[in-house]
């Protein structure tokens, strides 16, 4: 989508309509220099066309998005003197998404600087087993839904 039909700064971006720092581009994707970094070298992967969220995102596009993320990740690291690395996505508010044009975060890490990604939660208990069997079941029943395989190939 071009800029005049979609008031998104990364589509605008994308099109000319800003500066940016460009570290990688091809046909379906572009990487640049986050202006609000996590650390030195922090890159944001992003599709040319405008898709918000990962529920947006046509599986070939997200998994070519992925391999720049993994191109790029250890270039990343390397040139930041970093001794380590997220990929990130937040997808939704929620999940603290701020730009509503669908990217990838990658972010070189060092040790205490203070950027905290914390798996497990801290705070968090283990549920119940039947708990977990219970929703995994769920997933392999959506999986397994003919309708459900054609939304998500589309």
């Amino acid at each position: 989508m071009r800029p005049s039909t979609c008031p998104c700064i990364f589509c605008e971006l994308i099109h000319g309509g800003g500066e940016v720092s460009i570290c990688y581009e091809d046909s379906r994707a572009l990487a640049f220099m986050d202006v609000q970094p996590v650390n030195p070298g922090h890159v944001l992967v992003v599709p040319r066309d405008h898709h918000e969220s990962l529920a947006d995102v046509p599986s070939d596009l997200a998994l070519h998005l992925f391999a720049v993320a993994l191109q790029l990740g250890p270039i990343v690291r390397r040139l930041a003197g970093a001794d380590g690395l997220n990929v990130v996505v937040n997808s939704g508010a929620s999940a603290g998404q701020d730009v509503f044009h669908y990217h990838v975060h990658v972010i070189p890490r060092l040790a205490g600087d203070g950027f905290a990604v914390t798996l497990p939660f801290p705070g968090s208990t283990p549920p119940d087993r039947t708990l977990l069997d219970a929703m995994a079941a769920r997933i392999i029943s959506e999986l397994r839904d003919p309708a459900r395989a054609m939304a998500v190939a589309a």
